[in-house]
Parts: structure tokens; sequence; C-alpha cells
């Protein structure tokens, strides 16, 4: 879909432009880029949106698609994101900016009637085309494009990509020669940043892994393969999360009770809601994530798996279809031709008969009891997980890794490396271990882009927002039993003086700060257990005295 009104430029005065330090070295060289992004997913553009707005910063993203693509096998009718539609690209950030789904709507003339559509939450195949005019709009996106290899050069502070072209990009306004088809083949692109935003792929369960058959796939590809299901006996869905419930319920839709069985098989103990009420979706807040971030990393390891229904539950909207749906079919009789199997793992699965069957060996938890299941074709909604590319593998020896082998990432969302290497490497949607659930969420996506880019510029960029959850995560600061005295009005020479007296107090019993050992990413701010937290731009301040920090503002509102 191509926009009829294009972006218009904002009636506000320039921004003063940012600029990215330069590393002391002896033999500095300029690179193409402040920052490049590898990937354009939905985070990495977020990334690009909210920079597009920093006059000064250099930067480019990276994609070996031809095209902005998200979860293309999911877009089903009738299927809505499970966030408002304020956790676009930016607006949590910046709800001036031209890169909005508001700014969409009206370049696509459907303000009026998302007006009278009167829904929260948008369809996802809007969403998709939202982002895809975003893409299409930024001077920053690369399409077509796949960085094969990344290689950090001492003497001159930068980060080398190889890029390979894969596609011809499409054609868009802003394309120069170097992005015309066959302008160029491979070239090498220097940077003094990098932004790893690849995003997840499909995970196969083991059970599965020796199995090769066209009709067991990854729910990923599920709307491009349904037709080939069309006719058969007996499907079964394997995973139970909303892709899982939304396969089913696109397969209960178009099933002939008659003539085809429905399984659906899940670990989890129940077809359970997603955890959706407002105190409960604060663990999807900043606040939430620096208190997880500030846990022990074996906690963490365990608290995950836990709170399997902030991000595995069900939306009760496809629960209560899918009910509905059944119960109607029993009405005056009627067979609900579909099996619930909750609590239930499959062992293994392979090939059987002639045509080939697919044979699962299936165990329920609970009961401990085994028992066989055959099928003509499996869906595997069972999730995706974060993947180390093979782009790293040249300075993979510089990267600090944990016990289990993944990324050590600091607050700011940077990879601990090798003291040598003065250059940051950042990244976006692999960080679950160290940053907890929200990892993930396109709620937290446009903060996550904005604490990265504060961090670049020293705290030029936007003002990151202070604590907002009225949950108090973790043990609160006061210890003695009393509780904090109400807020009254007060003369500035009484509220000065208290807060002398209050910064004396804290000074004399405060406990030392952990130090962070000396490395190329600096001192980041370590939650504290809990409490009321000062805002993001206060901890970078209290906890990098090396960082030179103005403070940090709004788009245009130091310039007004």
């Amino acid at each position: 879909m191509t926009s009829r009104i294009p972006p218009e430029p904002r009636d506000e005065p320039p921004r003063t432009p940012v600029t990215v330090p330069a590393p002391d070295l002896p033999h500095p060289e300029e690179p193409d880029y402040d920052v490049v992004g590898v990937g354009l997913g939905p985070f990495n553009l977020s990334l690009a949106a909210l920079a597009d707005g920093l006059p000064g910063l250099r930067a480019a993203f990276f994609e070996q698609e031809p095209g902005f693509t998200w979860h293309p096998g999911l877009l089903l009718e009738g299927t809505t994101l499970q966030v408002p539609f304020l956790a676009d690209l930016v607006t949590l950030i910046d709800p001036t900016s031209p890169w909005s789904f508001l700014s969409y709507l009206r370049a696509h003339d459907r303000l009026f009637r998302f007006y009278l559509y009167e829904r929260f939450h948008i369809p996802r195949r809007e969403y998709d085309a939202y982002c895809r005019w975003v893409a299409a709009g930024l001077q920053s996106t690369h399409f077509g494009a796949r960085v094969e290899a990344v290689r950090w050069h001492p003497d001159a502070g930068l980060f080398r990509l190889v890029v390979t072209q894969t596609a011809p990009p499409a054609a868009t306004a802003h394309a120069g020669p170097s992005d015309r088809a066959g302008a160029w083949s491979t070239r090498v692109v220097t940077a003094r940043h990098l932004v790893l935003g690849i995003g997840t792929e499909p995970t196969t369960p083991p059970a599965f892994a020796e199995v090769e058959s066209d009709r067991v796939f990854h729910s990923a590809h599920y709307r491009q393969r349904r037709a080939s299901l069309a006719g058969l006996a007996h499907i079964a869905v394997v995973g139970s999360g909303q892709s899982g419930a939304e396969v089913f319920a696109d397969l209960v839709r178009n099933q002939q009770p008659a003539t085809q069985h429905l399984t659906w098989i899940t670990r989890t103990p129940a077809f359970a809601p997603m955890e959706y009420s407002k105190l409960g979706l604060e663990q999807f807040t900043p606040d939430y994530v620096r208190y997880f971030h500030g846990l022990a990393q074996g906690r963490k390891d365990t608290l995950v798996p836990a709170q399997w229904q902030l991000y595995k539950g069900i939306d009760a909207e496809t629960i209560a279809e899918i009910y509905d749906l059944l119960y109607e079919r029993t009405i005056d009789g009627g067979d609900e031709a579909v099996t619930l199997l909750p609590g239930v793992s499959v062992q293994s699965a392979s090939l059987a008969g002639e045509p080939a069957e697919i044979a699962l060996a299936c165990r329920h938890r609970d009961q401990d009891r085994t028992f066989a299941l055959t099928t003509d074709a499996v869906v595997l909604a069972t999730g995706y997980a974060a993947r180390r590319p093979a782009l790293l593998d040249p300075v993979a020896g510089l990267l600090a890794l944990d016990d289990g082998g993944r990324f050590q990432i600091d607050a700011r969302y940077r990879i601990a490396t090798d003291p040598g290497v003065t250059g940051r490497l950042y990244v976006q949607n692999a960080e679950l271990h160290t940053h907890g659930v929200g990892a993930p969420d396109l709620g937290l996506g446009a903060w996550r882009a904005a604490v990265i880019l504060d961090d670049l510029t020293g705290g030029h960029a936007y003002r990151l927002p202070p604590p907002s959850a009225f949950t108090t995560f973790g043990a609160p600061p006061r210890t003695d039993g009393s509780h904090p005295a109400p807020t009254t009005t007060a003369t500035a020479a009484t509220a000065a003086t208290a807060a002398t007296a209050a910064t004396a107090a804290t000074a004399a019993t405060a406990a030392p700060v952990r130090q962070v050992k000396p490395s190329s990413v600096a001192a980041c701010p370590v939650a504290d257990g809990g409490g009321r937290r000062a805002s993001d731009g206060a901890l970078d301040a209290a906890s990098d005295p090396g960082l030179r920090r103005r403070h940090p503002v709004m788009l245009g509102e130091a310039d007004r």
C-alpha cells in the first residue's frame, strides 16, 4: 500500500544536531555511520524511526529480505495485536513523530474510519501495513542487503561489516545510486556502534527433530500452508500460546466435523488466559525491567518459566471464541470433533503407515501415563528463540558470555565485550534471560530504542519516562517499619532544608555501590531491588560519573 499523502515536516524549530563521541585512539578513522542496525523487524525499525528525528546522527539499517515482513504466516483474518495501538514504533517515546500509527492513518485517509472503528487493539494486518509504510519512507533502511560478517578494527576504533546484496531493493523515493539494483554486490561498511535486531527464529521441539514431512511445520508458516491441510482426516496442533490458539480457532472455523478431527496438545496445565489485569501488566513497564535486570542470574532463570501466563497465555476473546464455536456445534447432540489435551507432552514423533502418517508418543504429566496418537498433520505452535548469528563469528572471542553461553547484557542493552573494544554492540529482543519477559513485547520496543539512542548520544536523544508503575517491585527502600510521610505543601526554604538533610543522611548510611569491571561497556545502573526508582536519565548520571550528559530533552523542547 502506498501513501497518498507523504509525511509532513514538523512545524517546530530544528533540533540541535547530536554527536556520537569518537574514541581517543592513535589512528582514528571517520566511519561511514555512527550506528548500523543489523536486521529490520519492528524493534530495529523503531530505532530507525526514532533515530530519524535526531539530526546529525548517521544511521543505517540492513535487512536481507527484499522488504519488511512481520510474521506473515500468522496474519490471519480477524487477529489483532495484543497491545494497544499506542505501542507503535514511536508514540510512547515521541507522540509527535511523523512515523506514528496515527500519522500512518492520516497519510492513508483512514483517521475517521479508525475513529468509528472504536478499537484499542488493531488488526495484525494493519500493523504490518503500518510498519511497511514506515520502512519504505525512512532513508536509513536498506532491504535486500545481508550482513555476512562483523569484524572489529582496534586501531581505527570501528566495526567493519561485509554486506552482500541479496535481492534488488524495492524502488523508493530515497534510494540513492548505491542502492539501485545491480549497483553493487558486496561492499564494506564501517560504523562506530552496532545494534543487532535479527529477531528470533521458530523452534522445533526435539521430539520432531528427525521427522521430515511437509505436513509437519511451524505455525510461522501456517497461513502459507493451511490450504494443504484441507481434506485431511486428522490434524494436531502442538502448543497453546496465542499462536497455537489462533491456529486452532482458524482450523475449527473451517472444519468439516463429519470428516475431520482436530486435537490440541499442550504441556501447560490448562488452556489458560494471558495475564491482562492492569496491575499485572505493570510487569511490562520499564520499572519492572530495571528490577528484573538487578536480580541474580539464577533467580532470573527460575522466574521466567514461572511467568508463562505473561507470555504463553491466550487472550480471553480467543478462548471464548473457541468455546462458543464448540458449544454451538454440539447443539442437538452434534459432535464437537475435537480433543483438547492440556498437561500433555510429545515425547517422540515418527512417520508410520502409507500414506505416511505421523505417530506421536505422548505423556500426561500429572498421571504419568503414556499414550499414542496418530495424525495426518502437525502444526507446531512451539514458540521462538533468540539465536547467535554466524555474522558475529569473527568477533566471538571478544564477547562476554555467561555460564549458559548467553550474552552478558547490561541495563542499557549492551553486550559486555573485551576492554579493547571501544565500540558498543547493542541487542534487541535477545535479552529475555537478562531483562525478562518484556524483551519481545511491542509495548516496550520504543522505550528500549530510546534507551539505546540515549546511551549512544550521551543523553542528547529523548527524555526517558520517569517511574510510572504503581507496583513497588522488590523490597521497599525503607526497612524500619515506618511509612513514608505524606506529601505536604512546603516553602522553598523548608524543602531545600529537608532535601539537604535527606542527602546527608543518605550519604552517611548508603551501602557501597557494586562496581562493574572495566571494559568497553561503561558502568551502568544496577537495580536496587525495588522501591520507587529515579528516572533513567538520573540513574545514568548517578551511576556513570564519567558520562558527560546534559539533561535529556523531548524532541524540540530545548530549541523552542
